[in-house]
């Protein structure tokens, strides 16, 4: 119940602060200006979001090719859409976040952060499937009629 009543304050704290941050932004530059950086900002984002995709899913494919498990791949692909989506988002507060979910220095140690706190759950049938890898017995089968 708690992480909900976090994201509930995080949902309607966000946008109050998003636009008082616009408004004296505004204030300062003017308005014409302001409105060019959120476009700028999320032009930036797109193509960010594009850059680091395709090479995320390009060092996803060669760890694979490896027979390697892609671990930092696999967490860094939702962190780049999620990235992306507060990019595309006008506001100050959610670029500040989206630019950290797109540039590969913040975006590994944040996926670093997510690995080693164990904050991403294994699926419960494949932990239990390594946990009984001991019961398996491999041999070969052939059918009679």
């Amino acid at each position: 119940m708690k992480n909900f009543q976090i994201l509930l304050l995080i949902v309607l704290i966000v946008p109050f602060a998003e636009i008082y941050l616009l408004l004296e932004v505004g204030g300062i530059i003017g308005a014409f200006p302001t409105i060019v950086l959120v476009v700028f900002t999320a032009v930036l984002g797109t193509w960010l979001l594009r850059q680091q995709g395709f090479a995320t899913f390009r060092r996803f494919q060669e760890s694979l090719a490896r027979g390697e498990i892609p671990a930092y791949e696999m967490i860094e692909g939702p962190l780049i859409l999620v990235g992306g989506a507060l990019l595309l988002t006008p506001g100050f507060i959610t670029d500040i976040v989206g630019f950290a979910c797109l540039i590969p220095t913040t975006r590994k140690k944040i996926a670093q952060y997510i690995i080693e706190n164990h904050l991403v759950q294994p699926v419960g049938g494949f932990e239990q499937a390594t946990a009984n890898k001991a019961n398996v017995l491999e041999g070969e089968f052939h059918r009679e009629e």
